[in-house]
């Protein structure tokens, strides 16, 4: 990404998409698995619409954020923007973007808030090519009345191995928000991923 692109322009309309980002984010992770539409993507930004929107609308200049993938510039289109600070490491972190997984990651690496601040953890971001093509599981937990299927493509072999160690640990664990070309969908930490029957 040449300079031009990482300083590319934010929001159109900073503060209508901002608020429909945010309501539809907040939307996502209280109904999760459900698909929400967040935006199209943003001229000149290497990133989906819904991933770039949903930074420009959460981070501040009080939300570090961590980025799997250094020197593409987004730091500095985010920075510009919003004013968020580049986390220094994964603990640190408010938030923590994800673009490429074939690099793996850990769960456990992100913060996880404490006992009697749980809210201090770390949200992850995680770009995905289909948030519908990938082997379908069962969620359950609040937000979902019966049970939700959900088939996220992409993921490392042992991320649901991860997620049932941080579903564990709850009040306490990160919270993921995935996301595709215009949408996204929310994983609490609350939620509770299961095999289906047969499968």
């Amino acid at each position: 990404m040449n300079g031009t692109q990482a300083l590319a322009a934010g929001l159109p309309d900073a503060v209508h998409d901002a608020q429909q980002a945010f309501r539809a984010v907040l939307d996502a992770l209280a109904r999760p698995g459900k698909i929400r539409v967040i935006g199209p993507a943003l001229p000149g930004v290497a990133l989906g619409g819904a991933m770039a929107r949903l930074l420009l609308s959460l981070s501040d200049d009080d939300t570090p954020v961590w980025w799997q993938c250094e020197g593409t510039g987004l730091q500095r289109w985010l920075r510009f923007h919003v004013g968020a600070p580049v986390a220094d490491a994964p603990a640190v972190a408010s938030f923590a973007v994800f673009a490429d997984l074939g690099q793996g990651f850990d769960l456990a690496d992100f913060a996880a808030g404490t006992a009697a601040a749980p809210e201090f953890s770390t949200t992850l971001l995680i770009e995905l090519p289909s948030l519908t093509d990938g082997p379908v599981l069962a969620w359950h937990g609040p937000g979902i009345q019966t049970v939700q299927r959900v088939g996220l493509q992409g993921l490392p072999a042992n991320f649901w191995t991860q997620w049932q160690a941080n579903h564990a640990a709850f009040p306490q664990g990160v919270d993921i928000i995935f996301t595709c070309g215009e949408a996204a969908l929310g994983l609490p930490r609350t939620t509770r991923v299961r095999r289906l029957e047969g499968v």
